[in-house]
């Protein structure tokens, strides 16, 4: 599989480095100084973004606009993803995008919901916090936000959602519910990238060849 890599940066790196081992190519590479706009991507089989916030749109549209499916793992630009999906269904295109492409995490996303639905009319007070190396521009992250939106489908108040950014960790989602009497807390930690890239690099091998607009739980339930 011949693959783009649309940003270059930690996750970026680890996507490449990993996909070379299962034996597919990188064929071209965005960054800041090489954009993605400027690269023929038709050469590719799928892209991979792993970008930024302000490069986001551009990256994807320009992929979806060139023909080929793409696999996204930025968040913080989501105010035009419904853009996204008009362009990928008027050129009869594949789009994947999800705040995590972790199996533990989205095992984790699972919990979350099924927790928040038995804690409705429970006198417990609950709330989110997160924890991510230093160099992640957005905050809080996506996946936070993905948590607090499934529980507030469930219960009367959105979480308060609290940040940390140290050193280089890779990421920690922690949900706590809390009342006079005890406390529940549930927590997924990530030790490495690695579980991110691969999830990304599968959904790269399963969307190459479909038509549509996806979601992660496409790929586990097939």
């Amino acid at each position: 599989m011949r693959i783009a890599i649309l940003g270059y940066g930690k996750m970026g790196k680890k996507i490449s480095e990993l996909a070379t081992k299962k034996g597919h190519n990188i064929v071209c590479i965005s960054n800041s100084s090489n954009p993605a706009k400027l690269l023929d991507l038709s050469v590719a089989d799928v892209a991979i973004d792993f970008s930024t916030p302000t490069t986001a749109f551009e990256n994807i549209s320009h992929a979806i606009n060139s023909g080929i499916p793409v696999i996204s793992g930025t968040t913080a630009w989501l105010d035009k993803l419904h853009d996204i999906h008009k362009i990928c269904t008027k050129k009869g295109g594949a789009f994947l995008h999800a705040p995590n492409f972790s199996l533990g995490v989205n095992i984790f996303f699972e919990i979350n919901k099924k927790l928040a639905e038995l804690m409705k009319n429970k006198e417990y007070a609950y709330n989110i916090h997160e924890i991510h190396h230093t160099r992640k521009l957005d905050s809080p992250s996506g996946t936070a936000i993905t948590l607090a939106e499934q529980i507030n489908k469930r219960l009367e108040h959105k979480p308060i959602i609290t940040s940390e950014r140290i050193d280089d960790i890779p990421g920690t989602h922690q949900i706590t519910y809390s009342s006079k009497l005890d406390e529940i807390e549930i927590k997924h930690t990530a030790n490495n990238r690695d579980g991110f890239a691969i999830g990304a690099i599968i959904a790269a091998e399963w969307i190459v060849g479909k038509e549509g607009i996806y979601s992660i739980k496409d790929i586990l339930l097939a």
